[in-house]
């Protein structure tokens, strides 16, 4: 035990010779400048894209959280939107990702703008205790939201991944922990361990690779538990994930955001892929994210969660667990 932190065995195939991280798996999971350019000259141009719905598809519900806090017994989660959510487990309420800004962009004036109206109103937050952070991308890790956490829940504990917690400590955070994939730290009665993720860092055009980026293994002391996958392509460790920390009840799991394919591969699941990670991971639900939020690639922005349902499906998995929630649902979970 260092600083808080259960150091459970040394990896270090993920950090880059002479600092920084790479994924350990693929030589190159980030296509380069030339591979963007190709997409969006090339590809964009030659291919037609499938047509997107009317936002209003896109319903929002009003959420059903435990006000201040949940019961030690009770377990929900509830879909702010993209991979923002609220979870009670253990008597804590956690917050992932958080994002509430209208772009996810470094500008308010151009970016990816939101579909949805977040599905918990900022200041209709409950109390907050831990914040996960699981990389740094405009999408996931934004400015403003930082600000006004760090500003209205100053009491909550931000767990990050390696070279993060400068970022939101210099944003107001006063107790930022930095954990390395493998590694865990213990809050009140909760476990939060931080896990492997094939995915990348970059706020700028110079320091791809400079922070880490993760997903997290949540159990609370009477063994409920979640795992959060943030932002993720598909990778061999699912099942190791599943070894050490389930069975989960409920795995939160990427499935939008994954197509030209031959960009997106190494970066985000598909639905197919998220589905057969899901069966790697010993959980027992699922909980489609990271989709009908942001306009981030080539999909139509219904597509996801149609191809999740048909994977499902074929794989022979019991439909009612499959919970796809509405932006502003909440998922109570026995």
């Amino acid at each position: 035990m260092r600083h808080g932190v259960r150091i459970l065995r040394a990896v270090t195939s993920h950090h880059r010779p002479g600092g920084g991280f790479r994924n350990p798996w693929v030589a190159q999971a980030v296509p380069g400048f030339g591979g963007l350019l190709k997409w969006m000259l090339v590809h964009r141009t030659t291919r037609p894209r499938p047509r997107d719905p009317d936002p209003s598809v896109f319903v929002r519900v009003t959420p059903a959280f435990a006000r201040p806090r949940a019961t030690p017994e009770q377990l929900t989660v509830t879909w702010v939107g993209h991979a923002t959510l609220l979870v009670q487990l253990g008597g804590l309420n956690i917050l992932t990702d958080p994002m509430w800004s209208e772009r996810a962009s470094p500008v308010r004036f151009a970016g990816p703008r939101r579909w949805v109206p977040p599905g918990i109103a900022f200041d209709e937050l409950p109390p907050l205790d831990v914040v996960l952070q699981s990389h740094n991308h405009y999408d996931h890790l934004d400015d403003a939201t930082v600000r006004r956490l760090a500003r209205a829940h100053a009491a909550a504990a931000w767990i990050v991944p390696l070279g993060l917690a400068p970022f939101v400590r210099k944003r107001g955070v006063r107790n930022a922990i930095e954990i390395d994939w493998w590694q865990e730290h213990q809050i009140s009665s909760l476990r939060v361990a931080a896990t492997p993720a094939q995915h990348f860092s970059a706020r700028g055009f110079g320091d791809r690779g400079d922070t880490l980026w993760c997903g997290f293994a949540l159990r609370s002391g009477d063994g409920r538990s979640v795992y959060f996958a943030g932002d993720t392509g598909y990778h061999p460790e699912f099942g190791k994930i599943g070894e050490r920390y389930g069975p989960f009840h409920v795995a939160l799991l990427p499935i939008g955001a994954y197509e030209p394919r031959w960009f997106m591969r190494y970066l985000h699941m598909n639905p197919e892929e998220a589905v057969e990670a899901f069966q790697k991971l010993n959980a027992r639900a699922m909980v489609p994210i990271h989709w009908g939020t942001f306009k981030l690639t080539d999909e139509a922005m219904d597509e996801p969660p149609v191809r999740a349902r048909r994977a499902w499906k074929v794989a022979g998995l019991p439909p009612d667990h499959y919970r796809q929630l509405a932006h502003g649902e909440t998922l109570v979970l026995d």
